[in-house]
């Protein structure tokens, strides 16, 4: 397995802490840097979209690293292959409510993924933020 976040990969997520994107900004998931972070907004749910750079592949797993008391609950993956116009559901999965980096594996068959949306219906936090300090996804590309 290897990272499917190279090349020209866009990503977009639902809302960022106060639209101060310099600071809580969606870069920041990708950036390998424990001193920064993608903040979402206060509401539920929460998401974030990536459409890769490689026409098919295979998603296998995702590794995130929240921040303890700002994780998702009751999370799911859902995708979008090359032969459809809609995300549906791959699997859900129940990330811990602690600062490390937790990994997922993606239950899907599909191998022709051109987009991936995870999805946090709620939040360990109060307001339904959601903190993220790492963000990968791995596969392979076909």
């Amino acid at each position: 397995m290897e990272s499917l976040l190279v090349g020209d990969y866009k990503s977009k997520v639902s809302s960022v802490l106060n639209k101060n994107t310099k600071e809580y900004g969606k870069e920041f998931l990708f950036d390998g840097s424990d001193e920064t972070c993608w903040n979402s907004h206060q509401g539920s749910p929460q998401s974030i979209v990536i459409q890769f750079a490689q026409e098919n592949v295979t998603v296998k797993q995702v590794n995130i690293m929240f921040q303890g008391g700002f994780v998702g609950k009751d999370c799911e993956i859902l995708i979008m292959t090359n032969d459809s116009k809609d995300f549906v559901h791959s699997c859900y999965f129940y990330p811990k409510d602690i600062n490390t980096t937790q990994n997922f594996p993606v239950e899907s068959n599909n191998t022709n993924v051109k987009q991936i949306k995870i999805l946090f219906p709620q939040s360990t936090d109060f307001f339904g933020r959601i903190t993220i300090y790492k963000l990968d996804i791995l596969g392979t590309a076909n």
